[in-house]
């Protein structure tokens, strides 16, 4: 399942899903607002996406990553709109019977979402003389350790 919302993300609410005695690896992860990027000090995150699309795309990743990995269960949500600094941007949950799995499970999902799901973030710098700039990920699927699905 994919999700984009405008809320805080909270983890304690995501996390109820996951509970399966089948599940031996449960993976979860969480990208927040940090407050440095390349050298500058980042004051806020500002996410824009298109819903539709952004659900669409997200949604087949979901369902692809379901039937390419061994998994009980896999959830995702991107946020959208003003984050302040830790605030989650990105949520995924991953489970499955074998640790291995929901990892390597985990990181796809991550690197799909970032690299097609049309989410556009831009940074707010401290900095009064530095204007917002929209950045992107230049890192995306280039990653040591970078696996596709079998």
């Amino acid at each position: 399942m994919f999700q984009i919302t405008d809320q805080a993300i909270l983890h304690s609410h995501e996390v109820k899903r996951f509970h399966n005695p089948s599940a031996g690896g449960l993976v979860f992860f969480e990208g927040r607002v940090r407050d440095h990027n390349e050298g500058f000090s980042v004051k806020t995150l500002e996410y824009q996406c298109y819903e539709a699309m952004a659900i669409k795309v997200g949604s087949k990743i979901m369902k692809d990553t379901m039937k390419s990995f061994d998994l009980h269960d896999a959830f995702c949500i991107h946020r959208h709109g003003h984050l302040e600094i830790e605030e989650v941007a990105l949520w995924v949950g991953v489970s499955s019977s074998h640790r291995q799995d929901a990892f390597i499970a985990c990181q796809f999902i991550i690197d799909q979402v970032k690299s097609q799901v049309p989410v556009w973030k831009k940074e707010h710098y401290v900095c009064k003389d530095k204007e917002p700039v929209w950045v992107a990920c230049h890192a995306c699927l280039h990653h040591e350790g970078h696996h596709e699905p079998s």
